[in-house]
């Protein structure tokens, strides 16, 4: 039997919550803090999240906006803020992280400008203390967790004991959890995945049906894994859960912001009209940049991503870009014909 532990969730999202309230009922001592009041105010008060409708949340959490309460004595901190205050909310954090403390990362995110994955970010400013940073990242829709559907997730670190440490704390009867060491092939699946789902959901708003979402599902992960290969990676990740389970989910799921804001998009909708709508965080308009910075960096043909970036960053028709991405050059599918 697991040894409990006493764990602290940074971030009130429904992310956040969901694994909240999943570490409590498997007998944890959970922690949540965030730095909004009115977040703390309707947990603590209601026990509920107004995401996450109908899911009761166990009353044994203790929530807080005390970060120092938040991670002092604690065996493992989660961050699950959203990628654009990953590194606020680590250096808000650091001087109370101990070193050699266990931290792991449920954010899907590649930070602008540095190009940094977000366990990247978080041993950037934990700076030379050896901390044992895990990435938690899959198939996982918090509406789903949060009512103990199963879930699959992986557990990436390059130090496997520590993978394997966080495997067994957060595995249970509804969440089966796998390992991996190539923990950047994780990462890059997380961030870039969600700019395929914007695809996906585009597609849906113009009216195309399911071949058209299986194209751009499966021509998604192409260049993903083009770049990740690119960088390093190993080709297992990419068809795993991390990799194309997570993509499948993502780009087909009623509870996928990105595919809800690409398919109000598709509909009509500008990109910040799209965002106001869905009224929370749509990650892979945030990764964009970084995306197509990689691409060019790494010399690698995205044309999925770069014509995604079009409509969003510079009002491309979205029926303009199918056509363009319908009559691009021909290609195999096989790597050894190709010249990206």
């Amino acid at each position: 039997m697991t040894e409990k532990k006493k764990i602290s969730v940074l971030g009130a999202g429904t992310w956040g919550i969901a694994i909240a309230r999943m570490l409590a009922l498997c007998g944890h001592s959970v922690c949540v803090w965030s730095a909004l009041d009115s977040e703390i105010s309707v947990l603590t008060e209601k026990n509920e999240h107004p995401n996450l409708p109908g899911v009761k949340i166990p009353d044994i959490i203790d929530y807080t906006l005390d970060v120092e309460k938040a991670c002092t004595g604690r065996d493992i901190i989660v961050f699950a803020v959203t990628s654009k205050f990953i590194r606020s909310t680590a250096e808000r954090t650091k001087p109370y992280i101990a070193p050699g403390q266990l931290i792991v990362s449920v954010v899907k995110g590649i930070e602008a400008g540095t190009h940094f994955t977000m366990t990247d970010v978080l041993h950037d400013v934990f700076g030379k203390q050896k901390m044992k940073i895990v990435a938690l990242s899959g198939p996982t829709h918090a509406e789903e967790v949060a009512r103990d559907l199963p879930t699959t997730i992986v557990s990436a670190c390059e130090d496997l004991k520590a993978a394997e440490e966080i495997q067994d704390v957060f595995m249970n009867s509804f969440l089966r959890v796998y390992t991996n060491t190539d923990i950047l092939g994780v990462e890059l699946c997380g961030a870039l995945k969600n700019i395929i789902a914007l695809a996906a959901g585009i597609s849906k708003g113009l009216g195309f049906g399911d071949n058209a979402s299986a194209a751009l599902i499966t021509r998604g992960m192409a260049e993903i894994s083009r770049l990740g290969l690119k960088m390093g990676c190993l080709h297992e990740t990419f068809l795993g859960l991390a990799g194309m389970g997570d993509l499948i989910v993502t780009a087909t799921s009623v509870h996928s912001r990105n595919f809800t804001a690409g398919r109000l998009i598709g509909e009509g909708c500008t990109a910040s009209e799209a965002i106001e709508k869905v009224g929370m965080v749509v990650e892979g308009i945030n990764a964009l940049p970084a995306a197509m910075e990689l691409a060019k960096q790494y010399s690698v043909d995205m044309p999925i991503t770069f014509t995604v970036n079009e409509v969003i960053s510079n009002g491309m028709d979205p029926r303009e870009a199918t056509t363009f991405l319908m009559n691009g050059s021909k290609k195999s599918e096989l790597s050894i014909h190709r010249n990206d």
